[in-house]
């Protein structure tokens, strides 16, 4: 990629930050914690660089439901109290994100928009569709333990990295995109794109359609919790996580949301698991079947099988923490 010269703006207001963001090769620049790495090894290379870092886009206010400005730092998301009593999945999503230092930098949209990847992606002397459409994707005969059991494509096998992203699909929020003439609202779940023919889209956003906030709906009387296994305990992307939302009355499941991260080049419903479990009772004998059908359909490549397993176990711990006594 080239990249050796570009553009700066900061635009005054919205308004301007989406006509500017409109432009050939733009690129939004928030806490700058995904694109700067990633600029670096000439993985992005914009020509126009539209920093919205000033835009009053920061609010966190929980009424009815919350809403999180696409600004708000994911540190202070983290630590604001009405969110750890009613939403404390964000917090617990949130806190197994990165590191302390990146929190404090990175925002609510940027960390929903951080780059689907993988190695090869990440080097330009390796082949990657996502990097160079057409280069082929060397993670399918090379390297792949990280990489995706659950919707690749023969162009690409690389998972999505947010863990805040997991848990907003499980919490089934709504993403406010703002767009020149207005905005419409897309399901947290329908934000990222299986790669398909065209791995380097990674999202269902326009060029120069901005995220602007998320809405999360109060789930009252949810029980929930976000398991992250990695391999080591800080700044690391899922090997596999599982965000887990679950409401049990009358001794009954009610209502349930199983969602995994690292699987995946999007957040990865369990809606088959769900359908099992809803009006069964939470027992050990429902939750192991319910965890095994999480794997089902899974289509590992050569070195990341030992993910099948990982997730059913991962599954059958979150559903064993929300469950309650069993």
């Amino acid at each position: 990629m080239s990249g050796d010269t570009f553009d700066y703006v900061r635009p005054a207001d919205l308004a301007e930050a989406l006509a500017e963001g409109a432009e050939t090769r733009s690129a939004y620049l928030a806490g700058g914690t995904d694109l700067m790495p990633l600029w670096k090894v000439r993985a992005e290379a914009p020509a126009r660089v539209v920093d919205i870092s000033r835009l009053p886009l920061g609010e966190i206010a929980a009424g009815v439901s919350l809403r999180l400005g696409a600004l708000a730092k994911l540190s202070e998301v983290a630590a604001d109290a009405s969110v750890g009593v009613r939403w404390p999945l964000i917090v617990e999503a949130i806190n197994n994100s990165a590191s302390g230092q990146v929190r404090n930098m990175a925002t609510v949209g940027g960390a929903l928009l951080q780059r689907t990847r993988c190695g090869y992606f990440r080097n330009d002397a390796l082949p990657c569709n996502k990097r160079q459409p057409g280069s082929g994707c060397g993670a399918r005969t090379g390297e792949n333990r990280g990489h995706a059991i659950f919707g690749a494509s023969e162009a690409c096998a690389a998972t999505h990295p947010s863990d805040l992203a997991v848990a907003l699909t499980a919490l089934d929020a709504e993403v406010e995109v703002a767009q020149t003439g207005g905005t419409r609202r897309v399901a947290a779940r329908d934000l990222h794109r299986l790669p398909g023919e065209t791995p380097h889209l990674d999202t269902v956003l326009e060029p120069g359609e901005l995220i602007v906030a998320v809405e999360v709906p109060d789930r009252g009387g949810a029980r929930s919790t976000y398991l992250k296994v990695r391999d080591r305990a800080s700044f690391e992307f899922a090997v596999v996580s599982v965000a887990a939302v679950l409401r049990v009355e009358a001794e009954r499941i009610t209502h349930v949301r199983l969602v995994a991260g690292g699987v995946a080049s999007r957040p990865w419903r369990l809606a088959q698991c769900e359908a099992a479990l809803v009006g069964q009772r939470p027992t050990h004998a429902v939750f192991d079947g319910a965890a095994a059908l999480a794997v089902e359909g899974a289509q590992p490549l050569e070195h990341n099988g030992f993910k099948i397993e990982l997730l059913r176990r991962a599954v059958r711990r979150a559903l064993e923490t929300v469950g309650g006594n069993t």
